[in-house]
């Protein structure tokens, strides 16, 4: 394949030939064999593929919520060429067997991806750390969806254990005995949570932001870096969703990312969103927000990663209560940063740095992330000056909803994991076509 007159990152039009699954040439002038397909990019922006270190698509266990089939046809259409799918599924991924189980799934997906181990009470570490995980986490230091929260001592016992392995271990950071219980307890005893609004039932609509209090995520990141600091260990941060936890996380040497839904909503957004906006950690202040994203954009966050987490519609309008943690978000992520660089607020290199080049490099996958000669043909082609308005029913994922609605975003046009076109999207059009299944664990023939 030869991509012809493409914009990279850095201003430079160059030629991309592929041979195989690697990049061979980024040159000018470059001339296609006989039987070599070209695509003529036209100065369109030809982007790497974004690695999303932390997405959950539900299987094994709740297949009405996401398979590994649409789960990485979200992604592929949303410019994500790799995944890390976290281990709160069921069987959870804290066994050899568990492991064994969600890796055939995988198998159906069109892009590459990651398997981290987790830790429970019951895990299997020696048979974990046997198989090809990615990384050891999302360890809940409160619990999440999948009830998969462990004590202090476990949590030590882990990041020890995955130091000896030479394996990451990613933190959810929440402290429970610093939720608030008196922004809940009026809901607890099943009294009317409020009138119905466009997406959702309010409980008042920030109740759920009130309950799992910032500070429990500042706090929860102070004792988990300090865990990992006597234990020489390495640990990274999940979806970080406060400035002050961005700044501990920098204090402490750790790698942090944080999520588009901390960074494009806030607070005010509850009242449209109710309960589809309960997450954990949970939505916080404009103010919070916008300093967050300030740090997104000077350089002091790490990562963004999405936390896709689908949940049915039927599921996400019971009461606040009873309504699961989590949104969608994969096919979504790239779309928005770029709709930011656009709108002057973000650098073109930053979020090329943001969702592919330092995951890449924080994680060790040296083949993804940048488009030169010898890396994976990880490429996603987007036209800058189009973008569209993010609609729940132009995505792919299984939970036919998303918390962006309305939001403009700047969608690919096509979608190439390690040499094969896995989505096309005619932008006259709108007809779209996915590709084969080529998805291969990442950790697998390193």
């Amino acid at each position: 394949m030869l991509i012809t007159d493409a914009a990279l990152v850095d201003g430079r039009v160059r030629d991309v030939k592929i041979e195989g699954e690697r990049i061979a040439a980024v040159e000018r002038g470059l001339t296609p064999a006989a039987d070599e397909r070209v695509i003529p990019a036209d100065g369109r922006l030809l982007f790497p593929g974004a690695v999303d270190v932390h997405v959950h698509f539900r299987e094994p266990g709740f297949s009405h919520k996401e398979t590994w089939k649409t789960g990485s046809r979200s992604a592929a259409a949303g410019g994500v060429t790799t995944v890390v799918d976290q281990p709160n599924t069921d069987p959870a991924t804290t066994t050899g067997e568990g492991f064994d189980a969600k890796a055939t799934l995988a198998e159906a997906s069109l892009v590459d991806y990651g398997i981290n181990g987790g830790v429970t009470p019951d895990w299997d570490p020696d048979a974990l750390f046997d198989r090809p995980i990615f990384a050891l986490g999302e360890v809940f230091l409160a619990d999440s969806t999948g009830e998969m929260g462990i004590d202090a001592d476990r949590f030590a016992d882990a990041v020890e254990r995955a130091r000896d392995a030479g394996v990451t271990v990613t933190v959810h950071a929440e402290n429970a005995d610093l939720f608030d219980e008196s922004a809940i307890e009026s809901l607890e005893d099943g009294a009317d949570e409020g009138a119905s609004v466009p997406m959702g039932r309010s409980a008042p609509a920030d109740a759920w932001s009130a309950y799992r209090t910032a500070e429990a995520e500042i706090d929860a990141i102070q004792r988990a870096v300090g865990v990992a600091a006597d234990a020489d260990a390495t640990v990274h941060l999940a979806h970080t969703s406060t400035p002050e936890g961005v700044d501990a996380a920098v204090d402490a040497g750790v790698t942090c990312e944080v999520t588009p839904h901390h960074l494009f909503l806030s607070r005010e957004d509850l009242p449209r969103l109710g309960t589809f906006g309960r997450m954990n950690p949970p939505l916080r202040s404009e103010e919070r927000r916008a300093a967050l994203f300030e740090r997104l954009a000077d350089g002091t966050v790490d990562v963004v990663a999405t936390d896709h987490a689908p949940h049915t519609v039927e599921e996400k309008t019971r009461s606040l209560l009873e309504a699961p943690s989590g949104v969608p978000g994969v096919e979504t992520m790239l779309p928005l940063l770029l709709e930011s660089v656009r709108q002057e607020q973000l650098e073109l290199e930053r979020v090329r740095d943001l969702v592919a080049a330092t995951p890449a490099k924080v994680f060790d996958i040296p083949r993804k992330g940048k488009i030169e000669p010898g890396r994976d043909a990880d490429l996603v082609l987007v036209d800058l000056d189009r973008p569209r308005e993010i609609e729940a029913g132009a995505l792919h994922s299984k939970a036919g909803w998303t918390p962006f609605e309305g939001l403009q975003g700047v969608f690919p046009e096509l979608t190439v994991v390690r040499g094969t076109v896995v989505y096309t999207r005619d932008p006259e059009t709108g007809a779209e076509t996915f590709g084969p299944a080529v998805g291969r664990n990442v950790r697998v023939g390193e």
